[in-house]
């Protein structure tokens, strides 16, 4: 293995020490980050709501301007991967193991327990629970992520730069980038990545265990989920050592065809006619009242404020944790396509999937909950989707097929993790060493069990939620880093003499 870099000594050193007070004070780490999440949720969801709305507004510029048409790489670059398998390893890392987790649970609980606008168990509040979740799993979710990863793949790919965060900076900040303050941008950068896939591999074990507990008695323990989490760490690490174009792309593929097999069944055992009819409802509604949502913060209702506090500024602090992996891992697949290619493809494509996921498995969950066949909305979240698929034909073989998926995008979001932590670590390079892939593996794992073991899935979501405010600022410097390079650009192929 190489030298290592002071980018990766000290933010290992600051996740060391995070694990270090997180067993020695579990309790203290959980009150602390309960605090700041707190106050990051009241104090800061406006400006969550406009970035994130900004960030959609200008991958939609982006797509219908001129500027679409220049690659990312080349003009003559060809893409690497097919467009199939493109679409597969993006989706994979993109939302993965969330999809599984909340694909029942939080349409349910929108319906159920607590919904947006205050109603509960009435027709108004299926449509409200599923276009609440389309927003949030929807265009918004997507362009974070989109944004993020078409900077990278712009700026490695047809700039040359390193694919570092700070390297995309060099428009703004000339050669600090390659100084100090790039060195601190791309820790912070480490960081959002590390708790935003830890955040996803506690709700996979947890889901996992959740799966278990209900199809076998498995006791749902921290115990159970610190062997699950050893057992994946070993098969990703493994994977990870493969290399990009062997295990991620075999599993990201091997999950899309996990996760059709599970929709197709759940469409069909399910309440089929209602979810096609509840699906196209909600679409139209979900884009009527798209702006609304988008700014929506309730500043006079203190029950409504709560529920956008815990779903929307939760959902937009996880994507933005997560979109430097994400970004990274999507701009690393995404050579030689266009930028309008791009901009269509990772935002549209995924938003449908996941639009018609909700719709099957959140509609027949509230299909159940509103006949008064059963209570599913009393179980726990990570209990919910196994609650659902008991009271339809072949529950135990969707439940089976669920767990074998979560497993499965444990291992890709965690895989696809390490590789993007080693690169960012090692100044870019998009070939890092194995040795490194295997330290970012396991410290991946011992963050993911610390804060599982100092406040469970809360723990997590509170980390998460701290650690993506920093990173939002860095990712609004990166959008005026491109929009700067891009008008740089089209102003210089205009004054190019056209060739007759």
């Amino acid at each position: 293995m190489k030298k290592l870099t002071p980018v990766f000594i000290y933010s290992a050193a600051i996740l060391l020490l995070l694990v270090v007070i997180g067993i020695v004070a579990p309790n203290t780490l959980e009150n602390v980050t309960a605090n700041m999440q707190s106050f990051i949720s009241t104090a800061f969801g406006w400006y969550y709501l406009i970035i994130v709305t900004i960030f959609l507004l200008v991958c939609l510029y982006l797509f219908i301007t001129p500027v679409g048409r220049i690659k990312l790489g080349k003009q003559d670059d060809k893409p690497e991967f097919t467009r199939a398998s493109w679409i597969a390893m993006l989706f994979s890392a993109g939302m993965g193991i969330g999809l599984v987790f909340y694909g029942s649970a939080e349409p349910l609980s929108h319906y159920a327990i607590s919904s947006p606008t205050g109603e509960i168990g009435t027709a108004q509040a299926i449509k409200d629970s599923l276009r609440f979740t389309y927003f949030h799993w929807g265009l918004h979710a997507w362009a974070i992520y989109g944004i993020v990863g078409l900077i990278l793949a712009y700026f490695s790919f047809r700039k040359n730069e390193p694919g570092l965060i700070s390297a995309t900076l060099k428009p703004i900040l000339g050669e600090r980038a390659k100084g100090k303050t790039g060195k601190l941008i791309d820790i912070l950068a480490i960081l959002s990545t590390i708790f935003g896939v830890a955040t996803t591999l506690g709700f996979g074990a947890s889901q996992i265990n959740g799966g278990l507990s209900y199809l076998f008695g498995v006791p749902s323990n921290f115990l159970t989920q610190v062997i699950i989490i050893i057992i994946v760490t070993i098969l990703f690490i493994t994977s990870a050592l493969s290399g990009l174009g062997k295990g991620i792309k075999i599993l990201s593929n091997a999950n899309m065809a996990l996760a059709f097999l599970l929709l197709a069944i759940m469409f069909f055992v399910g309440p089929s006619l209602f979810i096609l009819n509840i699906f196209t409802d909600t679409i139209g509604e979900y884009l009527q009242n798209l702006p609304k949502m988008s700014f929506r913060l309730a500043p006079l209702n203190e029950e409504n404020r709560a529920w956008i506090n815990a779903w929307t500024i939760f959902y937009w602090a996880w994507w933005i944790a997560w979109s430097p992996f994400v970004g990274i891992f999507i701009a690393r697949v995404s050579k030689g396509r266009s930028i309008r290619e791009f901009v269509f493809c990772v935002l549209l494509i995924p938003s449908i999937i996941g639009f018609f996921w909700f719709a099957s498995f959140g509609g027949s969950a509230i299909a159940i909950e509103a006949k008064g066949d059963a209570v599913v909305s009393a179980l726990a979240l990570e209990e919910s989707l196994f609650g659902v698929f008991a009271n339809y034909p072949l529950g135990t073989v969707m439940s089976i097929v669920a767990i074998i998926l979560v497993a499965f995008f444990f291992i890709t979001s965690a895989d696809s993790g390490t590789y993007v932590l080693a690169m960012m670590s090692s100044n870019g390079s998009q070939n890092p060493s194995n040795g490194l892939k295997v330290i970012w593996g396991i410290l991946l794992t011992a963050t993911a069990l610390v804060l599982l073991y100092s406040g469970g899935l809360l723990a997590l979501q509170n980390t998460m939620i701290i650690a993506a405010l920093p990173f939002s600022v860095i990712m609004i410097l990166m959008t005026i880093s491109l929009l700067k390079s891009l008008s740089k650009e089209v102003k210089d192929m205009a004054l190019q003499p056209k060739v007759k």
